[in-house]
């Protein structure tokens, strides 16, 4: 668990006017979208949640299968009726044969309650079994009766698929639920990063737009000057340029915006025509330490589960490939008492032990090597496996490490970007208030604009790396380093 000291956040000196800056449109659109909204929406009802959820549900039932084969298994099976009306081949006493017209009926009905054994890959059973037979043509009836069996059947030397089973299906279990907070996290960072395209759109949009009104008093103005005599004509056409250059600059920041929007709106599911974004106020990006980011994903990341579960299936197919192509065996036996006789009841007098053993094996004496290619084949795999498990858990050791050092870097990056913001507005107000006095030429105020622009664009930019950067940690790590707890899934 991560300590105060670890975790001291870094202050963000963004100022009021940037962190409370918001898009602004006429009243009769709707009420802007926070980041968080957008997020919870498309967590609750985006395809690519529910199909994350449905993965989830999957891995859950199939838990549930693994663990039921591990129960005792009662089952009822039987025929019941087996009537068979036919003329069929019979042997006489004398080689010949003879065929006979034969109306007979021969049910049977079975109760057994089964337990498989893991650690060995054999079965116990207790059995109960009766059988009936009716000769139609003869008028004779008989009753094989089976009260109680108890058996075993052990492979010996096969390959033990229950031993495995038992063995991966565990860790897929907890994988399955690691990767689904991971998918959700994931789904978060894809939704800012969709945020933030719609939204440095829509900036730019009222940036220009603000340009325009600007501009259009500035052309006013110049208008006037002009008819003085204070402003030459070529001053005259480059505002009525910047005015033009402004307005296209807003058709397509919101054509752009538009076309952005569709995006965000096909993967979070939002219903709404148009969309108005908030400018998110600056994440608290806390200072975590390289060592501790990778301790906690190793912790709690589906990848690390991922890697042991790809080492015991290779494992598992090199055990494979030994126990099912050299010595096999199958022991059976079952001990239990029988009795036959015309009446269902009378079986039940005077029951029989009746004790069954077998034990059939196979040995290849000459495969032509097919057993060492199989197992040579296997063991490669295997060999494949552990250097491309540990190459990944490089790559993923360095992704993590890598991640949480950036953030330090990016908190001042944004600090600096809000300030910057901050700075090129007042520029920009003394310089547009200091050129309709006549101080300064109109290339100074066209400077001034370009840098405010430019600094506003920095801004979202930078807030957009900062939060993206927050959810792809929690991604990476699946640990909220601001409560200092792990991400568990619901």
């Amino acid at each position: 668990m991560a300590n105060a000291q670890q975790l001291a956040p870094i202050k963000q000196k963004t100022s009021t006017e940037a962190n409370s800056y918001q898009l602004t449109a006429n009243s009769s659109e709707t009420a802007a979208i926070s980041l968080e909204g957008v997020i919870d929406q498309a967590l609750s009802q985006s395809a690519v949640a529910r199909r994350a959820g449905t993965s989830r549900d999957q891995s859950y039932w199939q838990w549930r299968g693994y663990r039921a084969n591990y129960q005792p298994q009662l089952g009822l099976q039987g025929v019941l009726p087996g009537y068979s009306r036919a003329v069929t081949p019979v042997v006489q006493p004398d080689g010949t044969t003879d065929f006979r017209a034969v109306r007979l009926n021969n049910s049977n009905l079975a109760l057994t309650l089964s337990q498989n054994i893991g650690l060995t890959g054999g079965q116990v059973f207790v059995a109960s079994e009766v059988q009936r037979f009716d000769d139609f043509n003869g008028g004779l009836r008989r009753y094989n009766n089976q009260p109680v069996a108890v058996g075993l059947v052990q492979p010996v030397g096969r390959f033990n698929e229950l031993r495995w089973v038992r063995r991966l299906e565990p860790l897929r279990y907890q994988e399955s639920g690691r990767q689904f907070v991971e998918e959700r996290e994931t789904i978060a960072q894809r939704v800012t990063e969709l945020y933030f395209a719609v939204l440095s759109q829509q900036v730019s949009a009222q940036v220009a737009g603000q340009n325009v009104q600007a501009n259009a008093e500035l052309l006013r103005l110049g208008r006037e000057r002009y008819g003085l005599g204070r402003l030459s004509q070529s001053d005259l056409l480059r505002l009525e340029l910047n005015l033009l250059t402004a307005q296209q600059a807003e058709a397509q920041a919101r054509l752009d915006a538009q076309n952005a929007a569709v995006e965000l709106q096909r993967y979070t599911g939002l219903a709404a025509e148009s969309l108005r974004l908030q400018v998110p106020a600056a994440p608290r990006l806390a200072t975590v330490p390289p060592e501790l980011a990778l301790s906690q994903a190793r912790q709690n990341r589906a990848l690390v589960l991922g890697f042991r579960r790809r080492l015991l299936e290779a494992e598992r197919e090199v055990a494979r490939a030994r126990g099912t192509t050299g010595f096999q065996a199958t022991l059976a036996a079952n001990l239990g008492y029988i009795n036959q006789a015309p009446n269902l009841w009378d079986t039940y007098a005077a029951l029989q032990q009746q004790q069954q053993v077998s034990l059939s094996f196979a040995v290849p004496l000459v495969d032509w090597g097919r057993r060492q290619a199989l197992v040579k084949t296997a063991e490669l795999a295997r060999r494949q496996a552990k250097t491309e498990v540990q190459q990944e858990q490089a790559t993923f050791a360095q992704e993590v490490q890598v991640q949480a050092a950036q953030l330090g870097t990016l908190a001042i990056q944004l600090e600096l970007a809000s300030r910057a913001d901050t700075l090129a507005r007042r520029r920009y107000a003394i310089a547009q208030a200091t050129y309709q006095v006549g101080r300064i030429s109109l290339t100074d105020l066209t400077i001034a604009t370009a840098e405010k622009d430019q600094a506003r664009r920095a801004y979202i930019g930078a807030l957009r790396a900062a939060w993206v950067a927050h959810y792809r940690l929690r991604a990476l790590t699946l640990y909220d380093f601001e409560r200092g707890e792990a991400l568990a899934a619901e």
